[in-house]
């Protein structure tokens, strides 16, 4: 489902604002992967209702979260310099595939983002100026963050087509709080990503494959400020955050978000042992931290200290293992089909016996902040 008047929405040309440094003078445009439940997805929304929101229970630090936004301590940060000069020539071939399929993973990621930040500046902000406004300030934060991916895959003589994927890409509606949860989840895990790989390059920067990651430490800064707005948002919308029903929405995207990152990395784990990490190791810092953040505004959050949460993920990585098996092979796609029932099935039964493990209630976990 392509948003209403996306086409009118200004696509900008997403660069960094530097000259481009030992990049091919004609990239080839990449063909986009094929989607899967793993890959990043594009969302829509229901505008008018966005526009109607009262701000008013939260927006004292709403406004002072736009104020953030407005000073831009980013603006001058995404700027390529020499290091990135013949980096791209120093990969061996297996390190360039794991490389670019993260540049594209993460480009098409934010690029995501940037869509549905503008299209909802632009469309509410008769109505709900200051709502527009910092929507405004994170689309800009995210074509920034994708201009700047895209423009290390022509490093390797490649590039996302950006505007084929806008017009082209399927899109999935969500309800204003679907939004919310996933987006604030999406934003928080993506800056306990990118401090985490930061921090394990600072102290090994022989591991250090890509002058990428110099950027990291800013970069998961614009990420923390984004997900501290749809914090605010939803203490402004206090039904998403209170009652039976928030708290089962809340599982189950703290669920569906952990899951899906720990099958995907597990399954290019070759990417983070070319950074020198354990792709599981590093998951489980992240999922931890992520769910400690999330307590300060979900009502209930997961108990991934449970050894019984680790065993349930690891039986979805098998599956999804055995899923991919079957897709390789050489067989009709009827008989595959029949192949993969039985793991589909397999996910669909572990993913509700985690969602049914007892929760941890937010104001035990961080009674602090609560």
């Amino acid at each position: 489902m392509v948003p209403p008047a996306a086409s009118a929405t200004a696509i900008p040309s997403l660069e960094p604002t530097s000259a481009s440094v030992g990049s091919p003078e004609a990239p080839l445009t990449k063909e986009p992967v094929k989607d899967t439940i793993l890959t990043p997805r594009f969302y829509t929304t229901d505008f008018e209702a966005m526009a109607a929101m009262d701000l008013r229970p939260n927006e004292a630090e709403l406004e002072a979260i736009c104020e953030e936004f407005r000073k831009d301590y980013n603006r001058h940060h995404f700027v390529r310099d020499e290091a990135f000069e013949g980096a791209a020539d120093k990969l061996d071939p297996e390190t360039r595939r794991v490389f670019v399929e993260f540049l594209e993973q993460s480009c098409t990621s934010e690029f995501s983002g940037f869509l549905l930040y503008k299209e909802l500046s632009r469309r509410i902000k008769e109505k709900n100026p200051l709502l527009a406004e910092c929507f405004a300030h994170m689309a800009r934060d995210e074509a920034r963050h994708a201009g700047f991916l895209n423009k290390a895959m022509t490093d390797f003589g490649l590039q996302l087509d950006l505007g084929f994927l806008t017009a082209n890409k399927a899109y999935t509606y969500f309800k204003p709080k679907f939004i919310f949860y996933a987006t604030y989840l999406s934003e928080k895990i993506g800056y306990w990503r990118y401090i985490a790989i930061y921090r394990h390059l600072e102290k090994h920067p022989e591991s250090k494959i890509f002058p990428i990651f110099n950027f990291f430490e800013n970069w998961c800064q614009d990420e923390n400020r984004h997900g501290d707005f749809f914090d605010a948002l939803m203490k402004a919308q206090p039904d998403t955050v209170r009652g039976f029903t928030a708290r089962l929405w809340c599982r189950f995207f703290l669920l569906a978000v952990f899951a899906t990152m720990y099958v995907r990395d597990v399954a290019r784990k070759e990417f983070y042992e070319a950074l020198g990490l354990d792709a599981r190791e590093y998951d489980k810092y992240v999922i931890a931290k992520t769910n400690e953040t999330s307590a300060r505004v979900f009502p209930v959050v997961l108990d991934v200290e449970n050894p019984r949460f680790w065993e349930g993920l690891e039986q979805l990585v098998r599956n999804n293992a055995a899923l991919s098996q079957a897709d390789q092979s050489g067989a009709a796609t009827p008989i595959k089909a029949l192949r993969k029932l039985p793991y589909w099935a397999g996910n669909a039964l572990e993913m509700a016996r985690l969602f049914l493990m007892a929760p941890i209630r937010s104001e035990r976990f961080q009674p602090a902040v609560r």
